[in-house]
């Protein structure tokens, strides 16, 4: 690996793993990867293509937190596959909900400890997934900590807590140890006030990194030429969750509202549309911001960003709601998670083609929320979760709801277009038939039916806190690894 990061302006090519996994992991990788543009590769269940590929990202399921920078929460990589399932816990005494994989097979993991909550990044072992380096950052706000990105060279990109912009590498030395080191730093004190944090950020199509802060700054930055440009959003709008990037421009939600923002030729942001949404009377329980809990998500059946969807706050009911990316137009406005009955998700919507599922988590036990977020209208509920499928109408004139269920998952779910299955963690009651949690709930790892909503397979993984996977999200590496991050470090979950 190169010390010296190239400029922005030369892209790589499509990154592919260079790492082999198991035989069915580097076909699939081949298949997908090996110079064929993933649109061009059936998707199980009938599927369309997700977002397309952005060349200053990571590969594609592994570069974000999302899986990509549209934030479809899809990976082309199959997970655990035939043979006994085994879990495996990774303890770093952290709570690490950024588990990211370059093109070089190494997964890097942005957590958070449990003592003195202090962001640091761990570079992890391939193989067994433990700790090979690790780099503290400033420490910052809650959410500071959770969302970064891979590059295209395999950089950890992230704003720590002194407002400044980081591309993190990873560097073996003549000792044969590894290293990680702030390879390029870029201050964005110039836009975000002191007072004020990053909580989301995204490369586009031309290099330039993404930002938007909790009190509503959005902008630009482009470290190799040093230029930060930004704009702010109406008061009182905050950014509570990231943000997603699309070839037509970022999208950003706030707790009032969703935009479409692009960018003049010298980076300057400019607001292309904006939608506003139910946000409800007040926090729900479960939630971490009174509004919506959604990184918007980009998809669609043709070119993947054809439209806009998030999850709306409003009182009696969560809603999923489509837009269109071109002029902002609502597509539907659909009731979800009826069957569970709690109407709310902190969770980003799963969406691949014309469908999208949203995961509850109405009542969820966050054990701490980010400061500013108001109390909760009910102080507490018990976690109902759900699981909601929708698609939208082939004429694109509407949504219809094709299954609703009462699972609940504890993880952000992701969708495999490599084995046609959605992976995640369920929370399952400690007493079966009620619909309380405790410290002492047991967890399962569980592959999903897209098509039905059905559980196909599943397998404990732990019983009690050290095991809570806090709705964070998993990623899927090359060897069909699922790493979740938990409370207290990684789940390594494989097939034997």
């Amino acid at each position: 690996m190169s010390t010296r990061p190239p400029r922005l302006g030369t892209p790589r090519r499509r990154p592919r793993w260079k790492n082999s996994g198991t035989l069915l992991a580097v076909l699939a990788v081949l298949a997908l990867l090996g110079g064929t543009p993933a649109a061009a590769v059936p998707a199980a269940d009938g599927f369309g293509p997700p977002p397309p590929y952005n060349p200053y990202a990571g590969p594609e399921g592994t570069a974000t937190m999302h899986g990509d920078t549209g934030s479809s929460d899809t990976t082309p990589l199959p997970g655990p596959g035939a043979g006994s399932l085994a879990s495996t816990r990774i303890a770093l005494a952290s709570a690490c909900p950024t588990v990211l994989v370059g093109s070089d097979g190494f997964p890097i993991a942005l957590c958070t400890p449990i003592f003195g909550q202090v962001p640091t990044v761990h570079l992890l072992d391939p193989g067994n997934g433990s700790s090979l380096a690790t780099l503290e950052l400033t420490k910052g706000s809650l959410l500071g900590g959770v969302y970064a990105y891979v590059d295209h060279e395999d950089r950890l990109v992230v704003v720590d807590g002194s407002r400044s912009l980081l591309r993190v590498g990873h560097h073996r030395g003549s000792d044969g140890n590894w290293r990680l080191s702030v390879d390029r730093r870029l201050p964005l004190t110039s836009v975000v006030p002191a007072d004020d944090a990053v909580t989301g950020l995204a490369p586009d199509w031309q290099g330039r990194v993404w930002f938007a802060t909790g009190g509503g700054v959005v902008g630009t930055a482009d470290d190799t030429t040093g230029k930060v440009r930004a704009l702010t959003l109406p008061a009182g709008e905050r950014v509570a969750n990231s943000i997603s990037t699309a070839p037509q421009g970022t999208a950003v939600t706030t707790t009032h509202a969703t935009y479409l923002l692009t960018a003049d030729d010298d980076g300057a942001p400019r607001i292309g549309w904006r939608q506003p949404y139910d946000r409800g009377s007040a926090r729900k329980p479960g939630l971490l911001s009174w509004g919506s809990g959604s990184t918007p998500t980009f998809f669609g059946p043709g070119s993947g960003t054809e439209y806009v969807a998030l999850v709306d706050n409003a009182d009696t009911a969560a809603h999923l709601l489509v837009h269109r990316t071109s002029d902002g137009a609502q597509v539907c406005r659909v009731p979800v998670l009826q069957a569970a009955g709690g109407p709310g998700s902190e969770n980003s919507p799963v969406a691949i083609g014309r469908s999208v599922f949203v995961a509850g988590t109405y009542g969820y036990p966050y054990p701490a929320v980010p400061e500013g977020a108001g109390e909760s209208v009910p102080a507490s509920a018990d976690f109902a979760g759900g699981l909601t499928r929708v698609d939208v109408g082939a004429d694109g004139s509407g949504c219809s709801t094709v299954w609703d269920n009462a699972l609940r998952s504890a993880a952000v779910p992701k969708l495999s277009t490599g084995d046609g299955l959605l992976h995640t963690v369920l929370r399952d009651p400690l007493i079966p038939g009620t619909k309380g949690t405790s410290l002492l709930d047991p967890y399962r790892y569980a592959q999903i039916d897209p098509a039905t909503g059905r559980v196909v397979r599943s397998k404990s993984v732990g019983v009690g806190a050290l095991y809570d996977t806090l709705q964070m999200a998993g990623t899927i590496t090359p060897d069909g690894t699922l790493l979740q991050g938990t409370v207290t470090g990684i789940l390594r979950i494989t097939a034997q």
